[in-house]
């Protein structure tokens, strides 16, 4: 059940980060959900968000999120 959360989670966020017009709102948006669903798999919740927010804000430059 856990990782059907943690799916979904992950789908909302993207769904969500095109939304988001700046490197530093899709930055900030990142950073908090990496730091929920590092929180919700157990992780180190620091780390989540530092990964969490640069993949937020290099995801326009990789064009994942356009």
């Amino acid at each position: 059940m856990k990782t059907v959360k943690l799916v979904g989670l992950l789908a909302c966020a993207v769904a969500l980060s095109g939304c988001l017009a700046t490197d530093t709102e899709r930055g900030l948006a990142g950073a908090a959900g990496g730091a929920v669903i590092a929180d919700v798999t157990g992780g180190n919740v620091v780390t989540g968000a530092v990964v969490g927010g640069a993949a937020g804000v290099f995801c326009d430059d990789l064009g994942v999120c356009k």
